[in-house]
């Protein structure tokens, strides 16, 4: 029996795909939601847009601060995990979900798997980063998406046997939704939008959003760049984001913000955008597997194959440096960069990591 354990989008989008695995194998298993993400927008609304069904346990954890939130979700797993007894627990990333979720399991002596191992910023001021490190290091299978993160976990010392590279999932999740998302979602006539002839923007990570400044320049870089070149910029608003916004007295004036949307409606959006501005590592990974540039708002990337293929830049949290690193991007996709790019063509696999996964932790 597989345990699936989740708790943000990122994780719901990642893990879809596995689900579908199992189902498709009629393999035994069931899901922990942590409940990380607790906003109907944030979490439900995924779950209907994917064709999943409810999750069989939900923790209902929500809001805290990092300790606070770990706690609850390690002790909601454990408990569960002591009933159901399964073989191996899955986890996804770099969430307090994922460390609390093999924490729980390995102290249990329960099989954890790791999917998305070896994924490395080299900045431990990171939650993230800490989190993920954590998981890996006492993961029994460690899913590397690519080359480079298979190294990473080399280098750190774990067990050669342990490593995999399966590719990252994200793909088989464009692969199956995409196709769906255009047939289904209305989101550009709904906001006025035309095909590659707005910015897409999103920003959510605490370190940005919870520095006034840095959440000051972001946001005044998404304007620049807009203004400059004349396209309209779609931010999605994480409800995180518009809190501290509000209390830093930082006005989205200029902008064209949005509450946030559901899965299908994102992957429409970001398919065909003109250019992706994100702090998120997973829209990193989307877009250069749909082959839109991305400027991404941090000093470094877990997600280095992004930047290696031409896809991605770094700009940080300063306003200048968004705008001109979106005027390079902006001008090297128009001269026709990625042009020959498509589906297969990325640096993250093939679509059939879920199936090599569940194979796996099958075998």
């Amino acid at each position: 029996m597989i345990c699936i354990v989740l708790g943000t989008r990122p994780e719901i989008i990642k893990m879809s795909p596995v689900i579908r695995e199992c189902e498709r194998k009629d393999i035994d298993y069931f899901v922990i939601h942590s409940g990380q993400h607790y906003s109907y927008e944030m979490d439900k609304a995924f779950f209907e847009d994917l064709n999943l069904s409810d999750p069989d346990y939900n923790l209902d954890v929500g809001s805290g601060n990092q300790g606070e939130q770990t706690a609850k979700i390690l002790s909601g797993v454990e408990e569960v995990l002591i009933k159901k007894k399964p073989d191996c627990v899955l986890v996804q990333g770099d969430t307090n979900t994922v460390l609390a979720g093999a924490l729980a399991a390995s102290k249990l002596h329960i099989k954890v798997g790791h999917v998305e191992a070896g994924l490395r910023s080299f900045d431990r001021r990171m939650p993230e980063e800490i989190n993920r490190i954590v998981a890996d290091n006492i993961s029994d299978y460690c899913f590397a998406p690519t080359k480079n993160s298979y190294n990473n976990l080399l280098h750190e010392g774990i067990d050669e046997g342990k490593i995999f590279i399966t590719g990252n999932t994200v793909v088989d999740a464009v692969f199956q939704n995409l196709e769906i998302a255009s047939d289904k979602s209305s989101v550009l006539k709904r906001l006025g939008l035309k095909n590659k002839n707005y910015l897409l923007a999103t920003a959510h990570r605490a370190e940005n959003v919870d520095n006034k400044e840095k959440l000051y320049e972001i946001i005044s870089g998404i304007k620049a760049v807009s203004d400059e070149y004349s396209i309209p910029a779609i931010f999605p608003v994480h409800p995180r984001t518009k809190k501290m916004a509000d209390e830093f007295g930082i006005s989205f004036e200029g902008i064209n913000i949005t509450k946030p949307v559901g899965y299908l409606d994102f992957l429409v959006l970001e398919s065909n955008a003109r250019l992706v501005l994100t702090d998120s590592g997973g829209l990193q990974e989307e877009s250069c597997i749909m082959g839109v540039p991305c400027v991404t708002l941090r000093d470094n990337t877990e997600r280095p194959e992004t930047v290696e293929c031409g896809f991605n830049v770094l700009a940080g949290a300063d306003s200048k440096k968004i705008s001109l690193m979106a005027g390079q991007m902006l001008k090297k996709f128009e001269s026709g960069f990625g042009n020959a790019c498509s589906l297969s063509d990325n640096p993250f696999g093939d679509g059939k990591s879920s199936e090599r996964i569940v194979d796996i932790c099958q075998s």
